[in-house]
């Protein structure tokens, strides 16, 4: 493994790590929370967290991971017959998949649902049970992708360093 894609690797597994911690609180303990509180208050808060996370340090580290993930899978296709290749193809693939994708295709669309809700209404209320139960299985997936990726990176490093 050269030293930038030392770097690069070692970049990503630290972002993978921080994403998966912020996933992690959401899905062991804020959702939870959020849960707890009537519909209407559950719906504002989670209106607030939604816009309050658009901050260049979380959107930097998300997508910045996003990138590197996308460069360590091109990498490791290209070098699956060295060692650690695997694992960089694994820890990007599982990143993009996982975590990226799922936040575009399952999170946004339902984040901009509740951004258009009036929290106080009868729909509101019917669309925050349904959001609840669906952003959170997701999120857990999410989670799980994120702690999986960095480990094959962390892994890949470990590896390249033994040699």
């Amino acid at each position: 493994m050269t030293s930038f894609v030392y770097a690069l690797t070692l970049a990503s597994a630290l972002g993978t790590g921080l994403v998966a911690g912020v996933f992690f609180a959401f899905s062991t303990f804020v959702m939870r929370a959020l849960s707890r509180l009537p519909p209407a208050q559950g719906i504002a808060a989670m209106q607030s967290i939604n816009v309050a996370v658009m901050t260049p340090w979380f959107m930097g580290v998300f997508m910045g991971v996003t990138l590197t993930s996308l460069a360590l899978t091109v990498l490791g296709l290209a070098g699956l017959h060295r060692p650690g290749g695997a694992l960089l193809l694994a820890g990007g693939l599982l990143y993009l998949a996982g975590t990226f994708l799922v936040t575009a295709v399952v999170h946004v669309p339902r984040n901009d649902a509740l951004a258009a809700a009036v929290p106080t209404s009868a729909g509101g209320a019917s669309l925050w049970a349904s959001y609840l139960a669906v952003w959170t299985a997701w999120n857990h997936v999410r989670t799980i992708a994120a702690l999986a990726s960095s480990a094959c990176l962390v892994v890949a490093l470990c590896q390249s360093r033994a040699r």
